[in-house]
């Protein structure tokens, strides 16, 4: 009996082990691991946001930062073209002291460009020194407003009766300088620069380092 007795005391105490569940290890902040685990990862760092594009020239650099958020499809545009290499070796064929200079015209003549159009993206940002937007033709030909293909423009001064009227995608960061001493060069017919100022490279400032480079005595 007692032997029968003693059996019967293990197999109740095994059993009571047995069916106590095990407690869940707590991480900080009362999460379990469990629940820790799940968690989504974090996500990956924003593209950036505003590109700068390095413009050398013969006489000096300066930097432009794009503004996508506003006209994006021109950006897109002006950045392919850039990394293709379109605009390097081409000129600032028209420039207006106190106004602007223009270039990016393959022909070098203001009727040139990489055979097609770009829909405006007009917004509220106006025409302020260092604005840079997008060339195009008179409303007679260009009754959608239709951006040049490649021909950008650079204000010297602010311009308010531009605004509303050109698509503007960029402004000049650095080396506004330089874009002034453009602006002071002698011109001809269709104030085209006597001296021809050459857009020697552009390109995305991330991807390569700038060449430092001295500007060209101004001409008197």
């Amino acid at each position: 009996m007692r032997e029968f007795l003693a059996v019967l005391l293990l197999f109740l105490i095994f059993a009571a082990f047995v069916g106590t569940p095990v407690p869940t290890t707590a991480t900080p902040e009362g999460s379990s691991a469990e629940e820790e685990s799940t968690l989504p990862d974090e996500p990956p760092p924003p593209e950036e946001k505003d590109p700068v594009v390095v413009v050398e020239t013969s006489m000096g650099n300066f930097e432009i930062q794009l503004l996508p958020n506003i006209a994006p499809k021109t950006c897109e545009n002006f950045l392919k073209l850039v990394r293709k290499g379109f605009y390097d070796g081409l000129t600032f064929h028209r420039v207006i002291d106190g106004f602007i200079i223009q270039g990016g015209d393959p022909k070098g003549d203001g009727t040139g460009g990489p055979g097609y159009t770009i829909p405006a993206e007009f917004s509220k940002e106006k025409h302020l020194e260092g604005t840079v937007a997008m060339a195009r033709l008179p409303d007679q030909v260009n009754p959608k407003k239709e951006s040049s293909g490649s021909q950008f423009y650079i204000c010297l001064a602010p311009a308010p009766h531009l605004d509303g009227e050109y698509t503007i995608f960029g402004r000049v960061v650095s080396g506004m300088d330089v874009v002034h001493k453009i602006g002071k060069v002698k011109t001809g017919k269709g104030n085209r620069p006597l001296k021809p100022v050459i857009m020697e490279r552009l390109y995305l400032k991330r991807d390569i380092e700038p060449v430092e480079r001295k500007a060209e005595p101004q001409e008197k």
